[in-house]
């Protein structure tokens, strides 16, 4: 359980409480919770899983030491026929869905893996060699972390884009945003629109309708 809030007397007030009704220990300053480490600073705190990203390199067992600059090659359209089935698809899709819960700290690999995890029921030779690219550039930029500033001001800025008509199977567009309060990241995504757009133009909308309902 995490407790929050302006009043430390208030905050103290509520463990009291809670000590009186159940069996607790107080760990102090929020410091490690569910893989997600938190720091702080007299400039404001900041929140990574290096932890957790060293434990994901460890079970995926790369045969070698390569770190690559992006997490995916530019241009990539995959298609379900890409490359020659898994023989057992386990491995793949538990990396996949290590990689979604980094996602919550890593904006910078939302896009790759919102890609790989579509094809998590029949995975690919191909695929999975898009998968260790993935891992290879979170080897490479482990320390990355996001930082929120204590003097971040409480003005929101959204910038939202689509890659039109990016899928090869169903030619439907992909839509990306990103939230900012004041200089903090609050919120991202990366998701496919339910409908095909005829233009760029109409994907770009659809975009920017999406960060609207985000926002609002």
């Amino acid at each position: 359980m995490i407790i929050t809030g302006d009043d430390p007397e208030y905050i103290a007030f509520v463990k009291a409480r809670l000590r009186d009704q159940f069996l607790m220990t107080d760990l102090g300053p929020l410091r490690y919770f569910l893989g997600i480490e938190v720091s702080s600073t007299f400039d404001g705190f900041s929140i990574s899983q290096e932890k957790y990203i060293q434990d994901l390199l460890a079970r995926a067992a790369l045969a070698d030491e390569r770190t690559v600059e992006t997490p995916m090659e530019l241009h990539v359209k995959l298609r379900p026929t890409d490359g020659d089935p898994l023989p057992d698809p386990t491995r793949y899709r538990h990396l996949v869905g290590s990689l979604v819960y980094v996602v919550v700290t890593r904006p910078d690999i939302s896009y790759p893996v919102h890609i790989l995890s579509q094809f998590v029921s029949a995975p690919t030779t191909v695929y999975y060699g898009h998968l260790l690219r993935v891992l290879r550039y979170l080897r490479g930029t482990i320390t990355r972390r996001l930082f929120f500033p204590r003097s971040s001001s409480l003005q929101l800025q959204c910038y939202s884009d689509a890659t039109w008509a990016n899928d090869p199977t169903d030619h439907r567009s992909l839509s990306v945003y990103c939230v900012f309060l004041g200089g903090s990241l609050v919120a991202w995504k990366t998701k496919k629109q339910v409908a095909v757009s005829r233009s760029s133009v109409e994907a770009e909308l659809r975009a920017m309708a999406s960060v609207t309902v985000e926002v609002t």
